[in-house]
C-alpha cells in the first residue's frame, strides 16, 4: 500500500487542532436584557436562547417579584431589583376578572366608558410599577456602579415599558428593542408618518380601508391614544428622568432614540403603512417546524380519524375562563365529531364531552403544525396567531383585552378568521361559527397562502434578529439609520411655522400690491383732478 494511502494514526492533540481549525470564530458580545413579563417573556426567551447558541453573554434585569423571569437559567445571568409592588397573576386576573364582567354587558355606552376607564387605570398602575422598578433600580448604587464597570455592548429590550429606554440612556449604551408596542402606543406611530386616514388606531377595530364615519372614529381613537401617553403614562417617567439624571432630557426624545427597533410583526399580518430604515420585521421569529408529539397526545390526535382536532387555548396569560362562558364553549365541543384539545385551567365545565381533552399545558406551535388539526380556537395574542400563519391553521377568536381583536382583525380582512366577542358567545352561536371554520374551504385555504407568503422570504425571520442584533454590536449602533426627526418641535415637524411663514410672506406681498394699486389710483384721481381745475 502506496504510504499516502495508509490511514493516519491520529493523536488526541491533533484531533483538537483540527476540531479548533474546522469551527468559525465566535466573538462574544455582552448584552443587557430588560424584558417584559408574561407572553412578551415568552418570546424574548427565544431570543435569548438564539444569542447564547452564538456565544453571547446575557444579563437580564428581572424584579423581585416576577412572575415568569426566573432567576437562574443556563442561558443568561440576572440581576434581580428589589421591588414591593410587581406585574404577577394576582394583578392580571383582577383585571381580566372586571373586563369580562364589561364586555359580557348589554349598555353599550356605558360599557364602553367603563371599558375605558377601567383600562387606563391599569395602564396607569401597570406604568407606575415600572417606574418604582426603574427608581429602584437607580437608587441602588453598587447596582448602577457593577452595570457600567460591566462594559456591555448594547441593551436589548421591550418598550412596552421603559425601563430599559432609561438605562441605555443612563448607562450611554446602544439600545435594540424586540418590540411591537411602545409605553401607550403601536411602535410606528412615534417613529414613522402614520396618516389616521388609512393606518388604524389600536382598539378601534378598524382595517385600512375605512369610510368617512370611520376615519371620524379612529381620529377619536387617536386623541384617547394622545391623551393616554401625555397624562397618564409620560408624566411617571418623565418624573424618574427629572429625578435621577443629570442633565435635563426630554423622555419622550429618549424613547425614539433607539438605534434599532426589531418589529414582531411582518407584512402578511400587519395592514400596508410608511416604515423607516431602522425598522427590521421578524414577524414569526418564535416559529418553527413542528416536532413529534408526545405519545399521549399523538395517540389522541390519531384517535380523531378522519374528522381531525380542534386546539383552544388563551395564551399565556389567560389559563381558563369561568362562569357561563367556558360552560357554553364545552357544551358546543361536545356537539362536534372532531376531537378537542383545550388548555383549561380551573373548574371543570359541567358540559364537558368525551371528545374534549383539558390540559394545563400543551406543545402549541407542534400541535399547529400536526396534519390533523383542523381550526385554532385562540384569545388573539400576537404569539398564537403568528404561529397559526405559519402552519396555515384557520382560526376562531376569541379576543379578550388589549390588541387582541384588532389582531384577529386583520387575519378576518384576509379571509383566515371568525371572530366571537366575548358579549356575543353563547352555545349555538360558536358551534355554528367553529362548523363554517372547519367546513368552509375558504378559511383554510387563506390561512395557507398567508402561509406561503410569510415562509418566502431570503432569510428567516430569527437569523434577520441575529443579524441585526450584532450588526449593532459590531458597530457601536445604528445612528445611520435613524432618523432626527424626533429632536424637532411638532410644529417645525408638521411644517407649521414654515406655513405660517409663507402664508405671512404671501399676505404681506398681497398688501403690498393691494397697497401700491391703492397709491397709484389715489395719484391717478389727484392727477385728473388737478387737471380739470
Amino acid at each position: 500500500m502506496a504510504p499516502w494511502l495508509r490511514p493516519a494514526i491520529l493523536s488526541p492533540i491533533y484531533l483538537l487542532s483540527l476540531l479548533v481549525i474546522s469551527c468559525p470564530a465566535c466573538h462574544g458580545g455582552k448584552i443587557l436584557l430588560v424584558p417584559m413579563e408574561g407572553s412578551h417573556w415568552v418570546n424574548m426567551d427565544i431570543l435569548i436562547r438564539a444569542l447564547h447558541n452564538q456565544g453571547h453573554s446575557i444579563t437580564v434585569v428581572r424584579p423581585s417579584k416576577s412572575w415568569y423571569i426566573k432567576a437562574d437559567s443556563p442561558y443568561y445571568d440576572s440581576v434581580t431589583v428589589s421591588v414591593d409592588k410587581g406585574f404577577n397573576e394576582e394583578f392580571f386576573k383582577s383585571f381580566l376578572v372586571q373586563m369580562m364582567e364589561i364586555e359580557r354587558g348589554s349598555r353599550f355606552f356605558i360599557d364602553f366608558i367603563n371599558f375605558q376607564l377601567l383600562s387606563n387605570l391599569a395602564i396607569y398602575r401597570h406604568h407606575g410599577i415600572n417606574c418604582h422598578m426603574a427608581a429602584s433600580l437607580f437608587e441602588d448604587r453598587a447596582l448602577m456602579r457593577h452595570l457600567n464597570e460591566s462594559q456591555f455592548d448594547l441593551v436589548l429590550t421591550d418598550p412596552t415599558t421603559a425601563n430599559g429606554i432609561l438605562l441605555a440612556h443612563f448607562l450611554k449604551l446602544p439600545l435594540v428593542h424586540n418590540a411591537r408596542w411602545l409605553t401607550g402606543s403601536e411602535v410606528h406611530f412615534s417613529l414613522a408618518p402614520s396618516p389616521v386616514s388609512y393606518i388604524p388606531i389600536t382598539g378601534s377595530g378598524l382595517s385600512d380601508k375605512m369610510t368617512f364615519l370611520q376615519r371620524v372614529k379612529n381620529l377619536l381613537f387617536y386623541l384617547l391614544m394622545q391623551y393616554r401617553l401625555r397624562f397618564l403614562i409620560h408624566p411617571q417617567y418623565q418624573a424618574v428622568v427629572d429625578k435621577y439624571f443629570e442633565h435635563e432630557v426630554d423622555y419622550s426624545q429618549i424613547v425614539q432614540a433607539a438605534d434599532l427597533w426589531l418589529m414582531r410583526v411582518d407584512f402578511v399580518f400587519e395592514f400596508p403603512r410608511p416604515t423607516m430604515p431602522n425598522i427590521v420585521y421578524i414577524g414569526g421569529f418564535q416559529c418553527k417546524p413542528a416536532k413529534p408529539l408526545p405519545q399521549d397526545l399523538e395517540d389522541f390526535v390519531q384517535s380523531s380519524g378522519d374528522h381531525g382536532v380542534i386546539l383552544m387555548s388563551l395564551g399565556t396569560l389567560v389559563s381558563a375562563i369561568s362562569g357561563n362562558i367556558a360552560e357554553d364553549i364545552a357544551a358546543a365541543f361536545a356537539e362536534l365529531p372532531q376531537k378537542v384539545i383545550w388548555r383549561h385551567v380551573g373548574e371543570r365545565p359541567s358540559t364537558l364531552g368525551n371528545n374534549t381533552l383539558l390540559v394545563k399545558w400543551m406543545p402549541q406551535n407542534d400541535l399547529l403544525g400536526h396534519p390533523k388539526i383542523r381550526a385554532f380556537v385562540a384569545h388573539g395574542g400576537t404569539n398564537g396567531l403568528q404561529e397559526a400563519i405559519y402552519h396555515g391553521v384557520p382560526v376562531v377568536g376569541t379576543p379578550l383585552f388589549f390588541d387582541q381583536y384588532d389582531n384577529l382583525f386583520r387575519l378576518k380582512e384576509r379571509g383566515g378568521a371568525k371572530i366571537f366577542t366575548l358579549a356575543a358567545i353563547n352555545k349555538n352561536s360558536f358551534l355554528q361559527g367553529l362548523q363554517e371554520v372547519l367546513h368552509e374551504p375558504s378559511y383554510r385555504e387563506n390561512m395557507q397562502r398567508l402561509s406561503r407568503l410569510h415562509r418566502d422570504q431570503p432569510m428567516k425571520p430569527l437569523d434577520t434578529a441575529l443579524y441585526w442584533i450584532e450588526f449593532v454590536m459590531r458597530h457601536k449602533g445604528a445612528a445611520h439609520l435613524r432618523t432626527e426627526s424626533y429632536r424637532m418641535p411638532w410644529y417645525a415637524y408638521h411644517s407649521v411655522d414654515v406655513v405660517l411663514f409663507l402664508i405671512a410672506v404671501t399676505l404681506s406681498f398681497m398688501y403690498i400690491v393691494v397697497y401700491c394699486i391703492i397709491v397709484f389710483c389715489r395719484r391717478i384721481c389727484l392727477s385728473r383732478k388737478i387737471k380739470l381745475e
